[in-house]
């Protein structure tokens, strides 16, 4: 179970427009009612953001995220020739957590990229920082024998990024440093912790494996290594979520 680090640390606040943001519902059925306790990113304490409820009569423990740890506003989206599956839901189906079967099999509600077609989102009241194990999960509806390699970049104030390598050649390898690989079991129903990777599956990013402390808004391109046919072609965006963050 990860936690988020919910204390400011002073640093100076870094805008950009937000072009799309999750719609009201969204936010209304899935984010906590309750703010989030603060603690001290000096002193270590934590927020917990995989707290669980018993949901009665489906048998399903319920996964409550305080504080929320999915985009909530995507800042630019590039499509690509062969994009154009899951527009009609933008930007609402790239927010809030992986809608994946829970089976290991692929979602249907993410957003198609097309031929190196990219986005950028934020989460607007975390910046991503550098914590103990991955920061980071990417989910896309990677199922067995069918990878859609995505390039995956950080920045702290959406000028300047930094990319994690990525190989969309090295099928051997498990296409290194790549999203869109690893097979997804988390969605807003099934009771499995989105912010656990061990549960969830998706594919994990570390900063420090970039040497970026923070950071307050993702990339993620496609990597022009996949199939672009039809309106679902390149990398499909299902949802991510922040593992070691601090409040702003």
């Amino acid at each position: 179970m990860r936690r988020l680090l919910l204390d400011v640390d002073g640093s100076a606040v870094i805008t950009l427009v937000v072009l799309f943001g999750c719609t009201a519902d969204e936010a209304d059925t899935k984010a906590p009612a309750d703010s989030a306790e603060t603690g001290s990113a000096d002193s270590g304490d934590t927020a917990d953001t995989g707290d669980t409820a018993d949901t009665g009569d489906t048998g399903v423990t319920e996964v409550t995220y305080d504080p929320w740890p999915f985009v909530d506003a995507v800042v630019s989206y590039t499509p690509g020739v062969g994009a154009g599956y899951g527009q009609d839901g933008f930007p609402d189906v790239v927010c809030g957590p992986p809608e994946a079967p829970g089976d290991g099999g692929g979602s249907l509600d993410v957003l198609s990229f097309g031929d190196e077609g990219s986005i950028v989102v934020s989460f607007r009241s975390l910046d991503i920082i550098d914590g103990v194990g991955p920061d980071l999960l990417v989910f896309e509806n990677a199922f067995v024998g069918w990878p859609e390699t995505g390039v995956v970049a950080v920045s702290e104030d959406g000028v300047t990024w930094t990319e994690w390598p990525c190989d969309p050649e090295d099928e051997p390898g498990g296409f290194p440093g790549c999203a869109g690989v690893a097979l997804v079991y988390a969605n807003s129903g099934n009771g499995v912790d989105a912010t656990d990777p061990d549960a969830a599956g998706g594919d994990r990013f570390d900063l420090a494996d970039i040497g970026v402390s923070r950071a307050r808004f993702v990339r993620v391109r496609d990597s022009g290594a996949n199939h672009y046919d039809g309106v679902s072609g390149g990398f499909d965006l299902d949802a991510m979520a922040v593992l070691n963050g601090v409040g702003w």
